[in-house]
């Protein structure tokens, strides 16, 4: 079966196609229970899209404690680093027709690894009337939950609201926030307005070099703009390490410009800012071997263009940060009104409140994605 989902929502495939196969196989369909035992889904998207299926497919375990179907991919985004990281390839070939029957056979016969999956609480003072009039517009990856009252457990810093708007997702490669969200929410702004720009990964990769030279990530005018200074200004970065649970308070570094949750090896077009670390590094920092199932995130931090342009062609690493099994950022905003974060590559401009924090907490699902092998990695 091939469901477009420009027409038919993965959640609405959830519910009803795999469902269908429930109660077949329920009332003694043995064919049915075959397929739905066996079956595998192949993914044609970007990370965003990927990542939409997959977070659908979660519900599966979580209503009904049913099995979740591995993923396979095609790759047909921009960066495609989910793809990069299970041996799916950076793109999709010309020749179409031949790459899909490979693609298939990769799909049915190939082994399934485990994907840590990272559930995302962003808790928001409730905005005004005034405020409501500009639109919030959040990406697939993310859901409103509506108003809610914050539980603090003592970690918060800033001003806390009796009652919180909260949306919530999960991602599976990175969180963001900072410059380089900035970059990609103009890049994604302009897909929407005019689509007929982005028609392509090597379009898209243009006009992403464009908006980061245009967004200020290379030439700062002025440091003591608000709009231009460093994260550690307005944000606040709290950590559990692993088997621990106390709030630890890591210091941001003043220079540091974007700071990304790192799950797998790949980021930005199949990089790997983390870095493959030395044991010796890794023992004097505190620090184990990323993997992708691990219950780890990575943290690093991006400075400025230049600093960033290093760990893209991979000369140096990523500022190193923590790893963390539990984040929390309260982000206070002061004179900033706004603060720009993306989750596998979808986008958001959040706003923020001169008087009360927001919070943005993440934290491991407790259970693994599934995801099928396409090859060498």
């Amino acid at each position: 079966m091939v469901f477009d989902l420009t027409v038919v929502k993965p959640s609405d495939f959830v519910e009803y196609a795999l469902a269908c196969l429930e109660q077949l196989s329920d009332s003694g369909d043995h064919s049915a229970k075959f397929i739905r035992h066996n079956l595998r889904i192949m993914v044609a998207g970007g990370d965003g899209t990927i990542g939409w299926v997959l977070g659908c497919l979660g519900e599966l375990y979580v209503q009904n404690r049913e099995p979740v179907p591995p993923v396979a991919v095609i790759p047909l985004g921009t960066g495609n680093d989910l793809s990069r990281s299970f041996g799916w390839g950076a793109s999709f070939p010309f020749g179409w027709k031949a790459a899909a029957k490979r693609s298939l056979y990769k799909a049915i016969f190939g082994s399934v690894s485990c994907l840590d999956s990272w559930h995302v609480i962003v808790s928001m003072p409730v905005r005004g009337e005034e405020e409501e009039e500009e639109e919030l517009n959040l990406p697939h990856s993310l859901r409103n939950l509506g108003e809610c009252t914050f539980c603090d457990d003592g970690n918060a810093e800033g001003e806390l609201p009796e009652t919180v708007s909260c949306f919530d997702g999960v991602f599976y490669n990175y969180f963001s926030i900072g410059m380089d969200a900035q970059v990609a929410y103009g890049f994604h702004h302009l897909r929407d307005e005019k689509p007929f720009l982005a028609s392509g990964p090597l379009s898209n990769k243009l006009i992403y070099a464009g908006y980061t030279c245009k967004q200020g990530w290379f030439f700062t005018q002025c440091i003591s703009d608000p709009e231009l200074r460093g994260l550690t200004n307005i944000i606040r970065l709290s950590i559990k390490k692993m088997d621990s649970s106390e709030w630890e308070n890591i210091p941001v570094p003043s220079s540091v410009r974007a700071i990304v949750a790192l799950n797998l090896h790949n980021y930005a077009s199949g990089r790997n800012p983390w870095g493959n670390l030395k044991p010796e590094y890794l023992e004097k920092r505190g620090f184990v071997e990323a993997q992708s199932d691990d219950g780890l995130l990575e943290i690093f931090g991006l400075k400025q263009g230049w600093h960033a342009s290093l760990v893209m062609v991979e000369l140096i690493s990523a500022k190193h940060i923590a790893q963390a099994a539990a984040i929390r950022l309260e982000i206070k905003g002061g004179q900033w009104k706004d603060a720009y974060m993306q989750m596998d590559g979808e986008p958001w401009k959040q706003p923020l409140n001169p008087e009360y924090s927001t919070f943005v907490d993440i934290k491991k699902v407790p259970y693994p994605s599934l995801i099928i092998n396409g090859g060498d990695r």
